[in-house]
């Protein structure tokens, strides 16, 4: 069982965790409509009392737009308030991920968005590393990325995770940590909850948003990196011959952070990876509010 912190907002307040309780009936459970978000915090290495996030206003808006999707106006200011204060209710010690939902609340059958009742909630728990921070083995999932035709790919939809949790489980089962599945056009698109760049001669490349990948902050973080950094990138079409001859490889998110690609099927990727190593150490820097240059993307929450 994960470490989850004491409190929760659940239905409009901050209770116990134990307490914050969905009926069996409710209609999210059943049908997928609900869409999720997720951020890391940290005790700021220089001051015990008070919690480091990294871009809160990012995840807040994109909570907010995938809220929108599904028929629910929740401001992205109103989330991030929530937020806050329940950081503060459970003053976590160690590293942590907060995790909101909004969801269809309603107890029903129909599949539907309209005229039904919606709500979120927030939760936390501590976490550490998701991936070795060493490396991962990955393999070519036999499932398939969806389309947006087919989907609203551009939000987090709780939905959508069922190919996700297909592609995850089938490669662990046939001895790998991670999946990439590629998309209705035989692509690369991305990890089973992380996006994925390579680099080859030099150029850090990833699949561009029209490759039906999720539009990661994490993603845009590295991007805006690699530019201030003098690294040329190129968001563009990756082909699977190309991702097995990539000079580096590595998958970006929340929970993941920056986590290196040591092995594709039965190919193994190079192990020195600068490029990798830079973006990484960089981006450490900058969550721990080390780096003078982004302090507007760490939002500091002072214990009251």
């Amino acid at each position: 069982m994960p470490d989850f912190l004491p409190y929760a907002y659940f239905q409009g307040q901050i209770v116990p965790f134990a307490e914050a309780k969905i009926s069996i009936a409710t209609h999210a459970l059943h049908y997928g409509t609900a869409a999720f978000g997720g951020l890391r915090g940290i005790p700021d290495p220089q001051n015990p009392d008070q919690i480091l996030l990294f871009r809160l206003d990012r995840h807040c808006q994109r909570l907010s737009q995938s809220a929108r999707l599904l028929c629910f106006d929740l401001p992205a200011d109103r989330i991030e308030q929530v937020i806050v204060e329940l950081i503060q209710k459970n003053r976590p010690t160690n590293s942590f991920y907060i995790r909101p939902l909004v969801y269809t609340s309603d107890l029903g059958i129909s599949p539907r968005l309209h005229n039904i009742e919606k709500d979120f909630f927030v939760y936390g728990l501590e976490l550490g590393d998701y991936l070795s921070p060493e490396g991962v083995s990955c393999r070519i999932s036999s499932w398939a990325r969806q389309e947006d035709r087919s989907l609203p790919l551009r939000g987090k939809i709780s939905g959508a995770y069922i190919t996700s949790s297909l592609a995850k489980t089938e490669a662990v089962q046939a001895g790998y940590d991670e999946a990439i599945l590629m998309n209705s056009q035989g692509k690369v698109s991305e990890a089973s909850g992380m996006n994925i760049f390579i680099v080859r001669n030099g150029i850090l490349i990833t699949p561009g948003f029209d490759q039906d990948i999720l539009e990661g902050i994490t993603r845009d973080s590295i991007l805006t990196l690699a530019r201030d950094l003098g690294i040329p990138t190129q968001e563009r079409p990756i082909d699977k011959s190309e991702l097995l001859i990539a000079d580096e490889v590595f998958l970006s998110g929340t929970a993941a952070k920056i986590t290196p690609v040591r092995q594709i099927e039965q190919y193994l990727m190079p192990a020195n990876r600068p490029i990798t190593e830079q973006l990484r150490q960089k981006l450490a820097a900058i969550t721990e509010n080390r780096d003078p240059d982004y302090p507007h993307w760490v939002k500091v929450v002072r214990f009251n």
